[in-house]
């Protein structure tokens, strides 16, 4: 068996933690070993000087002055806004998605713009270190052809789905279909694109969402019907993603309009199956444990607590919230709830494809909460939301997501760059070992730009442009 060893200095969050245990579970090993077995699965994580003998002959990949991280999970990305970055709409999340948005996202009807974009969507993910995502997919079915076969080509890992709409403003009619074609299409792309690299749910790299795009983007028809298709579909592990209580502007925003527009108690009702008027019950619920729901910034108790009872989770953008203004998802109640809690670029909302920059934003916003309610999050806990939370809402977290034994190895090689290097190597730490652990590993995942991630891999292999 050929094996390979990287060298670097380690760090992970070992085992199954919560987020409010991830500072218990970080592990940190400067001069560490990563062995990798050529089924691509970690046969060993630990010191150098314990490198066991077995592993003598491994390949060798000297890191040493580097880090060896899990690699990045984004769980909210939007392939159809891969030109969309820094959009200027003059207002908030509505006025921004119908001056800006569903015009960019209806370029994607041209094939060869639509190939043109998943290329760069693809490399983009790579010099991001981003292994895993889950990906916001476009309405036409040709690009989203185009951006499993690019994925497969890089060897990275996707779950996506073609972004559902059946309603929407006259700058959207290139995105919305009929009821009918709604389910048609996605039906056609499970059918297709999940599991389609491996016919294994279990091992394959490729898998597909339900996307209804957000609330007042579909009707109680579309819910409906969806609902059904997911009942159907759910024991093959499809998954569903879409947006909820991202922008609460008062009177005008999307929580209150999808309130008022479908008369119902909250937002998460309508995915719930809780459509009608009333928070009724219409038909079958969306959420899971292979359920990401995006931004859930103004979520109530009532929210967040069936999130949780539910398996689903949150994807955090704090990059978006900032650039739609939005505000900040409040973190002392949202992680105590215990909903699961994972990191999302939202580009192009975000304007950032690098998700330690979200970890970065997450950590000054929640500091700058107001009163009692500020944090100084744990580097451990936007480590967590980096990596592990990330496989967590995946539903994958036994296969990647940290360096545990026997897991599947998807990690980023950091070697840093001069503006990152500096402090790494100069600023001042703590006499405690512990203190001093967390001031570097805090360094570098605010300091982590995609010129300091040198080497990205997946199952072991390496990830090349």
């Amino acid at each position: 068996m050929t094996a390979h060893v990287h060298f670097g200095h380690i760090f992970h969050l070992a085992g199954r933690p919560t987020v409010t245990e991830a500072i218990d579970a970080l592990v940190s090993i400067p001069d560490g070993a990563l062995v990798v077995g050529d089924d691509g699965k970690i046969l060993f994580a630990g010191e150098r000087a314990q490198l066991p003998d077995r592993h003598a002959s491994a390949t060798v990949h000297d890191h040493r002055g580097g880090y060896l991280l899990p690699g990045f999970v984004d769980t909210h990305i939007h392939f159809p806004q891969t030109y969309a970055g820094d959009s200027y709409g003059g207002g908030q999340l509505l006025e921004w998605l119908t001056l800006c948005i569903f015009p960019s996202e209806s370029k994607f009807a041209d094939p060869e713009f639509a190939t043109r974009a998943a290329v760069e969507f693809t490399r983009r993910r790579i010099a991001a270190g981003s292994t895993a995502a889950m990906v916001f997919g476009s309405a036409f079915p040709h690009a989203q052809d185009a951006l499993f076969g690019q994925t497969l080509k890089a060897g990275l890992r996707i779950v996506s789905g073609r972004g559902i709409q059946t309603r929407g403003p006259e700058s959207a009619r290139p995105l919305i279909t009929s009821e009918q074609d709604a389910i048609r299409l996605t039906r056609a792309e499970i059918d297709k694109w999940h599991a389609a690299d491996t016919g294994d749910v279990d091992t394959a790299l490729l898998h597909v969402a339900i996307v209804p795009r957000f609330s007042l983007s579909v009707t109680t028809e579309t819910l409906r019907n969806l609902g059904e298709l997911y009942h159907e579909v759910r024991d093959r592990g499809v998954y569903v993603h879409s947006h909820l209580n991202e922008n609460n502007r008062p009177g005008t925003g999307e929580v209150d309009t999808t309130k008022q527009d479908y008369q119902v108690d909250s937002y998460l009702d309508t995915y719930d199956g809780k459509f009608l008027p009333g928070s009724a019950v219409g038909g079958k619920s969306l959420l899971g444990r292979r359920t990401i729901l995006a931004h859930c910034v103004h979520c109530t108790d009532a929210e967040l607590a069936r999130m949780a009872e539910t398996g689903t989770s949150i994807s955090h953008c704090p990059v978006s919230q900032l650039f739609l203004g939005s505000g900040t998802m409040p973190w002392k109640r949202t992680v105590a709830s215990g909903v699961n809690i994972a990191a999302g670029t939202d580009f192009g909302g975000g304007d950032e494809w690098l998700i330690p920059r979200v970890l970065g934003d997450a950590f000054k916003q929640h500091i700058t909460e107001p009163g009692d309610d500020g944090v100084s999050m744990h580097p451990a806990e936007m480590l967590f939301l980096g990596t592990l939370g990330g496989a967590r809402a995946l539903d994958m977290e036994d296969r990647f997501g940290n360096f545990d034994l026997g897991k599947e190895a998807d990690f980023v090689v950091v070697r840093p760059a001069d503006a990152l290097a500096g402090p790494l190597r100069n600023a001042v730490r703590a006499d405690e070992a512990d203190l001093a652990r967390d001031q570097t590993l805090f360094t570098l995942l605010m300091g982590i730009r995609e010129s300091s991630i040198a080497e990205v891999y997946v199952r072991g292999n390496r990830v090349t442009a």
